[in-house]
C-alpha cells in the first residue's frame, strides 16, 4: 500500500487561509482530484491484484501440505511445517492489505465528501466521475470472477481418483473462491463510486459550500 499520506481534511470556515475564492477552488480542486487518483487508480487495481495473487500463493503452498499427507510421504513432517509457513506468510499480510485498503476507501471517500462540501465548482467536480476508470475496474473484475467460478466448477467436475485428488480439488476450488472474491471486491468499488458520483458529482449546486 502507498506510504504517501492522504490529503488533510479542509480547514473549518473560520479557519480558512485561502486569500479568495479562486485560491480555495484551487486548492479545492488539488485536493481532490490527488483523492480520485489514490482512490481509482491504475496502481490501486493493481495492488488488489498483486495482494489477491499473494492469497493465492499461500494458498498454493498450503494445498502441498495437504497433497502430501494424502500420499502419506514421510518429508511432510519435515516439508509440512515449512510450506505451511510460507503459506501462511503469503496468505495473511495479503489478506490483511486488502481489508486496510477498503478501510482506506472508506477514509478517501469520506475526505472527498468534506472537500465536496466546501464550495462547488462543476469544471473540476466532472473529473471525479472518471468513467474510465471505473469501467476499467468493472471489467477486470468481471473477467477475474468469471475466471474464478470456471476454475472452481472446472476443477469440481474433473475431479476424480488418482493421486493429489483432495489436494487438487482444494487447490483448484480454493483459487477459483480466491480470484472471485478479489473481482468482487472490485466490482464493488466500481459500482459503489458510479452510485456515489450520480448522488454527489452530478449535483454540483447541491454542494453548495460555505464560501461564496
Amino acid at each position: 500500500m502507498s506510504r504517501r499520506p492522504l490529503p488533510p481534511p479542509p480547514p473549518p470556515p473560520h479557519l480558512s487561509t485561502w486569500p479568495d475564492r479562486q485560491a480555495l477552488l484551487a486548492g479545492r480542486a488539488m485536493a481532490l482530484d490527488e483523492l480520485r487518483k489514490r482512490h481509482l487508480g491504475l496502481g490501486r487495481l493493481l495492488l488488489l491484484w498483486l495482494f489477491g495473487a499473494g492469497v493465492l500463493i499461500g494458498w498454493a503452498l498450503i494445498t502441498l501440505v495437504v497433497g502430501e499427507f494424502e500420499d502419506k510421504d514421510p518429508l511432510v513432517f519435515v516439508l509440512g511445517p515449512i510450506f505451511a509457513v510460507l503459506g501462511l506468510g503469503a496468505l495473511v499480510p495479503s489478506v490483511i492489505g486488502i481489508v486496510l485498503a477498503i478501510r482506506r476507501d472508506r477514509k478517501i471517500r469520506e475526505l472527498t465528501n468534506a472537500w465536496l462540501a466546501l464550495d462547488s465548482d462543476p469544471a473540476s467536480e466532472a473529473r471525479l466521475r472518471s468513467p474510465g476508470l471505473s469501467l476499467t475496474w468493472l471489467l477486470s473484475s468481471l473477467v477475474l470472477c468469471v475466471l474464478g467460478l470456471w476454475a472452481s466448477f472446472g476443477t469440481a467436475a474433473s475431479a476424480g481418483p488418482g493421486r493429489y485428488v483432495y489436494a487438487t480439488v482444494a487447490w483448484g476450488m480454493g483459487s477459483g473462491l480466491i480470484m472471485w472474491v478479489t473481482g468482487l471486491v472490485g466490482i464493488v468499488k466500481a459500482a459503489g463510486h458510479y452510485r456515489w458520483a450520480l448522488r454527489t458529482v452530478s449535483a454540483p449546486a447541491a454542494n453548495g459550500g460555505a464560501h461564496r
